[in-house]
C-alpha cells in the first residue's frame, strides 16, 4: 500500500493515511454490498509532518493506525485516496 513516494508534506501535526480496504465478507461468509460496506478505520501512515515546537511526531511511515470513524478530510493525490488528520485522531498503532 505504502511503496511509492507521495508528492505531499504534511505540515505540523498532520498525518496522511491511505484507509485499507472495506471489508466484502463478514466472518460467516456473507457478502456486504457497496450500500453497506462501513468506512475503514484502519489505514497505512504514507506521510507525516515534523510536529508542533515540543511535540514531535510519534507515527512513522509505514505503520498500521486505528483512527477514529470521522477522522481526517479526504483528498485526492495522483488518482489515489487518502485522509490527512492530526496526529491526534489517531488511536492505536497496530
Amino acid at each position: 500500500m505504502a511503496d511509492k513516494k507521495l508528492n505531499v508534506t504534511p505540515l505540523h501535526d498532520r498525518v496522511i493515511v491511505q484507509a485499507a480496504a472495506a471489508e466484502e465478507k463478514t466472518a460467516g461468509g456473507i457478502i456486504i454490498p457497496d450500500t453497506a460496506k462501513e468506512k475503514p478505520q484502519r489505514g497505512v501512515v504514507v506521510a507525516a509532518g515534523p510536529g508542533k515546537k515540543d511535540e514531535p511526531v510519534t507515527v512513522k511511515v509505514g505503520d498500521n493506525v486505528l483512527y477514529g470513524k470521522y477522522a481526517g478530510t479526504e483528498i485526492q493525490v495522483e488518482g489515489s485516496d487518502y485522509l490527512i488528520m492530526r496526529e491526534s485522531d489517531i488511536l492505536a498503532i497496530v
